[in-house]
């Protein structure tokens, strides 16, 4: 293999390399901001009482 040739070999190599990169520091800043989102939406629930708190309570199981 010539020089010629091999330095085009490595470049696309090089190329191929920063996409997958820049496609995964994509991924992760989507995933980073879908965290904190989740998190947000977590910490901003309120465990509350129950709307009706006599309804649910017991389970008739005679038919």
């Amino acid at each position: 293999m010539d020089i010629a040739a091999m330095s085009v070999v490595m470049n696309q190599a090089k190329v191929k390399q920063q996409a997958s990169l820049s496609v995964m520091k994509s991924a992760m800043s989507t995933a980073e901001s879908n965290g904190a989102a989740l998190i947000e939406m977590l910490n901003s629930s309120s465990v509350s009482q129950a709307p009706h708190p006599s309804l649910g309570g017991q389970i008739d199981v005679k038919g």
